[in-house]
């Protein structure tokens, strides 16, 4: 049996945009056109991939291990295109890096600058997200290497030591915390919060110490970014629990005060995550021995 991969891309997408009518939008494709591609696949395969209302589709069984494998397939295509056709420009290897912002804002900046200065012919494509889709991504090969911060492990995935963080409250410097040296997490319940996106590991975190104290944080606003968190913090919208290392830069230049956190939990580790060392390709596998740390 031969599969053409444009046929797995179109699968793929159908699934992520929920109709073949949305999967034709974005590919540029004929509906008509990706619904034949689709029973083609079916018939091949000898099985149902979709379920079709007129509402839209959604993955069979059959659908949903076709889906994951499909993005495997397609990852390893495109890894095997860039990494072969960059030979032509020097360039020797191509690592896809996922990270959340806490490793963006403190670690990440100067590590792959000292690792490209290592290794000039490695171009590594870094993209920011939450933890959990940076766990998934790396699974299912969206990924090569991730970086998060520990919440709930994955099974499937292997996990490698890399750097600590504390988190800190900050407030606005006319704030009633703003003179305290350190506050626990209850006490600054009883202030309006601005926090991260749902979803984010420090979003979570604070919501599960919350809820160990049958209280909820008064979420006034919530932004994507640090630099943002503390901008809304210096104009009054609320306080905000950040990694040391991320608010630093912002202490001179905006009217904020960080405040030590005092709880166990305040201390937290990042980690990189992998599919599997072994499986690692060579430059994926030297960016993995340059960002690892010893652990402690």
């Amino acid at each position: 049996m031969i599969i053409d991969p444009l046929s797995l891309k179109l699968f793929v997408t159908i699934v992520e945009e929920g109709t073949i009518a949305g999967a034709a939008e974005r590919e540029h494709i004929a509906a008509s056109a990706v619904s034949k591609r689709i029973s083609e696949l079916e018939e091949s395969f000898g099985t149902p991939l979709l379920h079709r209302t007129n509402k839209g589709v959604a993955p069979t069984d059959a659908g949903i291990t076709l889906l994951q494998l499909a993005r495997g397939v397609l990852h390893d295509m495109n890894n095997l295109y860039v990494q072969i056709s960059e030979y032509s420009s020097g360039v020797r290897g191509h690592v896809r890096l996922c990270a959340n912002i806490s490793a963006i804002n403190q670690f990440l900046p100067a590590e792959i600058r000292s690792f490209m200065d290592l290794h000039p012919q490695i171009h590594v494509h870094l993209e920011g997200a939450i933890s959990e889709t940076i766990m998934k991504s790396v699974a299912e090969g969206g990924a090569d290497v991730g970086i998060v911060t520990m919440g709930a492990y994955r099974q499937d995935l292997e996990f490698l030591p890399y750097h600590s963080d504390q988190l800190i409250v900050i407030t606005p410097k006319d704030h009633a915390l703003a003179q305290k040296r350190s506050v626990s997490f209850q006490e600054t319940l009883e202030f309006d919060f601005v926090g991260l996106s749902v979803g984010s590991a420090l979003h979570n975190q604070l919501l599960r110490a919350a809820q160990e104290l049958d209280r909820t944080p008064k979420l006034r606003i919530q932004v994507n970014s640090f630099d943002a968190l503390c901008l809304m913090v210096e104009a009054g919208l609320g306080i905000g629990i950040v990694p040391k290392g991320a608010a630093k830069p912002y202490f001179k230049g905006l009217r904020i005060r960080p405040v030590a956190l005092d709880e166990p939990w305040a201390r937290r580790e990042l980690k990189i995550c992998i599919r599997s060392y072994d499986a690692l390709h060579a430059a994926a596998r030297l960016l993995v021995d340059h960002l690892e740390k010893p652990a402690t």
